[in-house]
């Protein structure tokens, strides 16, 4: 067949849709965890918690994960949640936050531990309904049957398996949407761009994915040209992105943003940034037409010229809106060794997906990469 495509959670996207919170958690059980990002507002936490408290409905925090925390926190949660008997759980948070409840519910109904989820474990036994309130947008992997987990032993990626049922609604809250707190937090755009443009381009798109994936590349590129400060904007992006990666595929530059942010002290978003026009580069030998269009939605692409003019320009059009937003093209500031970066080169390449990207990604190609970057 053409297509065959399940979409299952319910969607909440605008401002104050936090409020919906109570409501649906009503429909799980009597007793919520909430696995809370320890840098959230304390206030933002206790407004959620009062909106489900408002549903008849007790709220467990558990707000020890940070930045720095390792996936084997969800260890932790498990055991937290099945003491207090919880019957769902929420992630209230960033990417880490969303990482790490989305193992939980995994793992909650057989105590599966995280080491074991990683090496290929599933539950026969269901799942823990999971409630995503994402406060820094979707990624690539929020909406597909599988995601990209860091193993802290060696801090190399691994691809887990993902029930399609898993999530029983995801809230995104214009209103929470926050950026990273680095030096250049514009630089959160180019995970959603990066993963969009992999996504059109792969060898699974479809008319479906195109349709989605189109709308949120001209998105994030008007949000580019604004420094990304319209939040209801972002959100729908970033909703658009995650949904036409579930009806298509994300690619080898997702791949290897989280590889080098496992490996390395360096930000997800950062990697995606530096990457994106080298991914381009090959985007535009292979998936020319694509290209061009993705050029016109940047403004970069003439009224004249041949498709291949066109293609070429979308790479010039990024680069100078990575010119116009001052962002680094390499990652030489965190002097990182060549030589460190080839087991995360390979456990990238290694996740099944990276075969559905539109040529065939080689090591030598991955690592090219690299000596250019780094």
């Amino acid at each position: 067949m053409d297509i065959s495509f399940k979409f299952d959670p319910e969607i909440l996207i605008g401002a104050d849709t936090l409020s919906t919170a109570g409501t649906i958690c009503s429909r799980y059980g009597k007793r919520i965890m909430i696995a809370a990002d320890h840098d959230l507002d304390s206030k933002i936490v206790n407004k959620l918690k009062e909106i489900i408290k408002d549903s008849n409905i007790e709220a467990i925090v558990f707000d020890g994960i940070g930045e720095s925390s390792t996936v084997d926190m969800a260890d932790n949660v498990v055991e937290l949640t099945h003491a207090a008997h919880c019957d769902a759980i929420i992630g209230f948070g960033g990417y880490k936050i969303q990482l790490i409840s989305r193992m939980v519910a995994i793992m909650m109904p057989e105590r599966i531990k995280s080491f074991e989820l990683l090496e290929g474990r599933t539950s026969q036994n269901g799942f823990l309904p999971l409630i995503a309130i994402p406060t820094e947008g979707l990624d690539a992997f929020s909406l597909t049957n599988f995601f990209v987990a860091p193993d802290p032993r060696n801090r190399l990626v691994k691809s887990v398996q993902s029930p399609g049922s898993l999530y029983a609604a995801v809230i995104i809250d214009s209103n929470l949407l926050t950026t990273p707190s680095d030096t250049n937090p514009v630089t959160f755009l180019f995970d959603g761009f990066i993963a969009a443009v992999e996504a059109y381009c792969s060898v699974k798109a479809n008319f479906l994915s195109d349709a989605l994936l189109e709308r949120a590349i001209n998105f994030f590129a008007k949000l580019l040209k604004t420094n990304g400060t319209n939040a209801d904007l972002y959100a729908q992006a970033s909703f658009l992105a995650a949904l036409g990666n579930a009806a298509s595929s994300p690619g080898v530059g997702s791949a290897l943003s989280y590889a080098i942010n496992a490996r390395f002290p360096v930000q997800k978003h950062h990697c995606s940034a530096v990457l994106l026009p080298y991914i381009m580069e090959k985007l535009v030998s292979v998936r020319p037409e694509k290209m061009a269009r993705v050029a016109s939605f940047l403004g970069s692409a003439g009224k004249t010229g041949s498709v291949a003019e066109a293609a070429n320009s979308a790479i010039t059009g990024i680069q100078n809106c990575m010119e116009t937003l001052n962002i680094k093209g390499d990652l030489k500031e965190f002097s990182i060794p060549l030589d460190r970066v080839t087991a995360a080169v390979e456990a990238a390449r290694n996740l099944e997906f990276v075969a559905n990207s539109p040529w065939t990604v080689s090591h030598e190609d991955a690592f090219e990469i690299f000596r250019k970057i780094l």
